[in-house]
């Protein structure tokens, strides 16, 4: 074992005989997850601390397959007993001869992606109550019409092992940490918002990339800036966005429509499209949990694969899926580890790590320079997609028209509404300047972090949703 790497929960024992059980009815495959999570979050609101909640979650899951049919049973217990108790009603669920297995382990060596400096219980919770404080005050001295602000710091440390009957045995440790900062400005009765995050695969050390003097500030300054904003056009437009978060837009209008379960349920409008153009050479899209650092990045999937960059778009090319085990071997392609869980109480299925558009030629000035008449999207929100179609509307959270190459007045109330695939082919700029906004990706009953990213981009032609009627149009 190398330094740093993060040790087995149950030792390797256990994990053989537990596996032996899974496997008694002639199962093809079995698999033991074991988890160990602390969570901590503080929340500030109005200047007080309202909330310390801490917890911490431990147990395993245990899966067993044959043929086409699976089964799953997890227990919140790590005692021997009630591992192999599991294993057993996993099994149970299948039919066959009982016979003996050969089970054996190789310890996989999991490289340490993400580095930590400064763990959640080296600070006291006197000190990061502080940092809210530092952030708030900083957000209400912006203005004087900042009437709320609310800060909070989460920091999770999630520890994991992956065993399974083909001989895998891997453990890794994950310390993540978001300070999140919102703020509400009113004037005249409208009321606007704005906020602020930072999140990485890290420590505190986060707040030495963005301080949370930074963060209030940012937050009150989006805040006020929307509040005096005048009413979004709507039609037609061409929309420039800025880096970061506005990546969010490709994973949920597109990502969801590249994981390998709706690939091979027919389910996603890139199935049957591997080698096909499906956006112009600009384009590059990745998935990546192997990025240091990052918000989605992991040494190993939740089945015990190691993370690998997977590059899905190719200069406009479609040229893979995300898989996890089942789908890769249903699909006959090599796993891409991307089988993820929220927790030991869930299967893994294909999930999103850190997937983003990748880095061109462009500069984003340049790109708002060429651009005559639009607008300018610095951040989006939530919005909704239909994953089977790719139609989505997503909430610009800051936004400027763009008039004759330069920025002009700030507009509220702007939504995007498209559709992913069509939208993915009217990208004709992307910039260099990549970034990354964390955030927490749902699907199927789980929620799992993942960081979305990219850098400035314009989209020719997209939908603005606005109150503004807008006349004709003048593409960029």
């Amino acid at each position: 074992m190398s330094a740093g790497q993060a040790q087995c929960i149950v030792p390797q024992e256990v994990l053989t005989k537990v596996l032996k059980a899974a496997m008694m009815t002639g199962a093809d495959f079995a698999e033991v997850f074991v988890e160990d999570t602390s969570t901590e979050t503080i929340t500030m609101e109005d200047g007080r601390i309202e909330n310390v909640n801490s917890g911490r979650d431990r147990g395993a899951g245990v899966r067993v397959v044959k043929g086409e049919t699976s089964s799953y049973c997890f227990t919140d217990s790590l005692e021997e007993r009630d591992l192999i108790e599991a294993a057993r009603t996993a099994a149970g669920a299948m039919s066959g001869a009982r016979g003996e297995y050969i089970i054996d382990l190789t310890r996989s060596e999991v490289p340490v992606i993400s580095p930590v400096a400064k763990y959640p219980w080296e600070t006291t919770k006197a000190a990061k109550a502080e940092l809210l404080h530092r952030a708030d005050r900083t957000a209400r001295a912006y203005d004087p019409l900042i009437r709320q602000v609310t800060a909070a710091l989460l920091e999770i440390v999630r520890n994991t092992t992956v065993a399974n009957s083909e001989g895998v045995l891997a453990a890794d440790s994950v310390t993540r940490s978001r300070f999140t900062v919102s703020a509400l400005a009113a004037k005249n009765g409208i009321m606007q918002t704005g906020s602020a995050t930072i999140g990485k695969t890290r420590g505190l050390e986060i707040l030495d990339i963005r301080t949370p003097e930074d963060l209030g500030k940012d937050a009150a300054r989006q805040a006020i800036v929307n509040v005096h904003a005048l009413p979004a056009p709507s039609g037609p437009m061409t929309v420039v966005m800025t880096n970061g978060w506005g990546g969010v837009l490709f994973h949920e209008a597109c990502g969801h429509s590249l994981e390998a379960d709706s690939i091979l349920r027919g389910s996603s409008v890139f199935a049957g499209k591997i080698g096909q153009r499906v956006a112009r050479e600009c384009v590059t899209a990745v998935d990546d949990p192997t990025i240091p650092n990052e918000w989605g990045s992991f040494g190993v999937d939740d089945e015990g694969n190691p993370g690998k960059r997977t590059v899905l778009i190719e200069n406009g090319i479609l040229t893979s899926y995300m898989y996890d085990r089942k789908n890769a071997i249903k699909g006959k392609h090599e796993f891409t580890g991307n089988g993820r869980r929220q927790s030991y109480r869930y299967i893994a299925i294909p999930r999103m790590t850190n997937t983003f558009i990748a880095p061109h030629n462009s500069k984003a000035e340049d790109i708002i320079a060429d651009t005559s008449d639009g607008l300018y999207a610095k951040g989006l929100r939530g919005g909704q997609v239909n994953p089977a179609t790719g139609d989505f509307v997503f909430t610009v959270s800051e936004a400027y028209l763009i008039k004759n190459g330069k920025l002009g007045d700030a507009v509220r109330g702007a939504t995007l509404i498209g559709n992913g695939l069509t939208t993915l082919g009217e990208i004709d700029a992307v910039a260099g300047d990549l970034d990354f906004g964390p955030g927490n990706c749902g699907k199927g009953g789980q929620s799992v972090p993942a960081a979305c990213g990219q850098p400035a981009l314009r989209i020719r032609r997209i939908t603005v949703g606005g109150t503004q009627r807008r006349s004709a149009e003048r593409r960029g």
